[in-house]
């Protein structure tokens, strides 16, 4: 037992000599510069660069890799696990903004579904949308818009987000009630990967489209 306790710092300095080399090759990819953000990507609530800007990543995505039309995008501001400070934006970066292995899916919901989407992002203070446009006024929903019209509860609409939001955790419960389910089988965090170094210059603009007062 002795022989052991006294082998075994020497076992761990093996271990970490052994490591060192692959430890080292990942820090270097992990730094890797994938693009540059003019100004801070913050996150909070109603709106912030950094969700419109994760929602319209999303958005563009899902409408290169589905067949077919997609409305919007939606993604919980729980899941954005950090903020990018003005500079460099390395592989690092990206899987701490996004360090689950959420994949990106796309759901037909029926309109009057999205509405209540609405009022709950209405009653959080706000979520990350893109492609709608939503004002709500005393935690209540006053109009919600897709493509520059009014929501039609009767008419259908699709939805790209994560299948984590589509489980209808975070309070997203309408989201359960899907009429079709499309899994990318992709993961939300390589599409990041591949919009940063697509658009370079990371940026989103504030257009107010997540009004709530």
């Amino acid at each position: 037992t002795t022989d052991c306790i006294a082998a075994a710092p020497a076992m761990a300095e093996d271990y970490t000599a052994a490591l060192a080399p692959k430890k080292a090759a990942l820090e270097e990819e992990m730094s890797t510069v994938l693009g540059y953000a003019p100004e801070d990507m913050t996150v909070h609530r109603p709106e912030c660069n950094m969700l419109n800007w994760a929602t319209d990543a999303l958005l563009a995505k899902a409408r290169q890799h589905y067949d077919g039309r997609v409305d919007m995008a939606g993604v919980n501001i729980g899941g954005m696990r950090c903020e990018w400070h003005k500079g460099d934006i390395t592989k690092q970066h990206v899987f701490e903004l996004m360090p689950f292995d959420n994949r990106l899916v796309v759901l037909t919901l029926k309109g009057e579904d999205i509405l209540e989407l609405c009022q709950v992002f209405a009653e959080v203070g706000g979520e990350g949308v893109a492609g709608l446009r939503m004002q709500a006024e005393d935690a209540q929903l006053i109009d919600a818009q897709i493509d520059g019209r009014s929501i039609d509860p009767e008419a259908y609409y699709t939805v790209a987000t994560s299948d984590y939001l589509a489980g209808g955790t975070d309070h997203m419960t309408p989201l359960t009630r899907h009429m079709s389910y499309w899994d990318s089988d992709l993961l939300i965090r390589d599409l990041y990967l591949e919009y940063v170094q697509e658009q370079k210059t990371i940026y989103a603009v504030i257009d107010g489209r997540m009004q709530i007062n």
